[in-house]
């Protein structure tokens, strides 16, 4: 503790959060204006002009406000999702004043952002006090002589340089403290009400939910349908022709039942090994051993190796995902890929899957924060992409809408770019840790 104490205005982290402080300022010109103004009316109507530019200028101002928490902190402030487009554009200002983010975004930019400009030029101007009181007897050093009357002499000097040293070493917790209060106050305002949003979260578990349900039946249902129609299908074959050879062979000579019994036991040979390949593939499509013993690039690889068309594969992942994650990530890829073999008539595709941090798709750890090396804030991103004849729509389908209820039973998401004439590009986005 008394190492920070000691360090805190030497280390890097204090002068970046000045800055970003600093930075803070002029964003808060126009709102201080009505503080400047004396008289009653006047600030009335400054008011007014400033609540108006503020509304049609709210985005770009909360723009520029996530552009400074980004680049010089490192922090990502979310947005408040917008309203809906139609009754926006019909009633545009109206909508605006009535939405209930607007006003959020109106109170941090007209209110909080000039309290806090008001710390950050107090900051300003202690580093500058604090600077020339701890270097008291440095000035009257290198001062002229006929000039050092006042200084370096006498104990107000010495009070001077330890309040100078005090402040110095204070500064950095208050510049702490005011990008603190900053970082809370832009994420309660500027981003996503959190009653809303837990209540949109609510709607959106229970939806996918429903939709886990519905998928695991209509599993269930495939189960049953191929070993009804493979495996087992192909056992009673086998059960029935061994009977019927049994009762064949009992009545013939010796030399004719080693005969019939060596086609017999072929044509059983071969149902056998039918019925094997139908229950490993069953096998394989609820859940591959490869996956869980080597891993998604191994299992994704086994994939890529039986596509009837040639595929190329891009797989980075620092660290693997949890099992479910990475059992959707591989039924995913696997049922998109079979999807472009029936119906894109594509003559190639591609497979890319890689790790993001923080769920911003720029994979950069480089923020002043510490990196978080437990992953609960990565994302997987798959894209896969081919070049068929396009058009592909998930209301036509049940193959795109059920990829996406996959995605959606462990939070992610899926969107498509299907231009007709192609290409088709499948991009879906999976949290690395549940």
């Amino acid at each position: 503790m008394l190492w920070l104490v000691l360090t805190g205005p030497f280390r890097r982290q204090t002068w970046r959060e000045t800055a970003f402080l600093a930075a803070g300022v002029p964003l808060a010109l126009a709102p201080a204006l009505a503080w400047l103004v004396p008289d009653k009316g006047e600030v009335v109507l400054v008011w007014d002009v400033i609540l108006v530019l503020m509304v049609f200028c709210r985005r770009m101002l909360t723009d520029v406000q996530r552009d400074r928490f980004r680049s010089m902190l490192g922090l990502e402030i979310p947005a408040a999702p917008t309203a809906e487009g139609g009754r926006r554009l019909r009633r545009g200002a109206l909508s605006r004043l009535r939405s209930e983010s607007t006003w959020r975004q109106l109170l941090y930019h007209v209110l909080v952002v000039p309290l806090l400009a008001l710390g950050a030029v107090g900051v300003l101007m202690g580093w500058t006090a604090a600077v020339l009181c701890s270097t008291v007897f440095a000035w009257a050093w290198a001062a002229p002589e006929d000039s050092t009357a006042y200084l370096g002499q006498g104990d107000v000097d010495v009070v001077t340089t330890v309040a100078g040293v005090l402040l110095l070493l204070a500064l950095p917790w208050l510049v702490r403290l005011l990008v603190h209060l900053d970082t809370r106050a832009a994420a309660a305002l500027l981003g996503p009400n959190r009653a809303r949003e837990l209540q949109r979260r609510v709607e959106s578990l229970a939806e996918s939910r429903s939709e886990v349900v519905d998928a695991a039946d209509a599993e269930r249902r495939r189960i049953e349908r191929d070993l009804h129609d493979g495996a087992q299908q192909r056992l009673v074959s086998l059960a029935m022709n061994l009977g019927l050879a049994k009762r064949m062979l009992r009545g013939l000579p010796p030399e004719e039942q080693a005969a019939r019994a060596m086609t017999v036991i072929d044509e059983a040979h071969l149902e056998a090994q039918a019925a094997i390949a139908e229950l490993r593939d069953l096998v394989r499509g609820l859940h591959p051993v490869v996956l869980e013993d080597r891993g998604l690039d191994a299992a994704l690889s086994g994939i890529v190796a039986r596509a009837p068309l040639p595929v190329r594969l891009s797989v980075d992942l620092p660290r693997r995902a949890a099992p479910p994650v990475e059992a959707v990530a591989y039924f995913v890829v696997s049922e998109a890929l079979a999807n472009i073999a029936k119906h894109a008539r594509a003559s190639r595709a591609e497979v890319t899957v890689r790790q993001t941090r923080g769920g911003d798709g720029s994979g950069d750890a480089s923020g002043g924060g510490p990196e978080d090396v437990s992953g609960a804030g990565d994302r997987m991103v798959i894209v896969i992409t081919d070049d068929g004849v396009g058009g592909a729509d998930p209301a036509k389908g049940t193959g795109l809408s059920g990829l996406r209820q996959r995605a959606a039973s462990v939070d992610g998401t899926l969107t498509i770019t299907s231009p007709l004439g192609g290409p088709t590009i499948l991009t879906v986005e999976l949290p690395c840790v549940l």
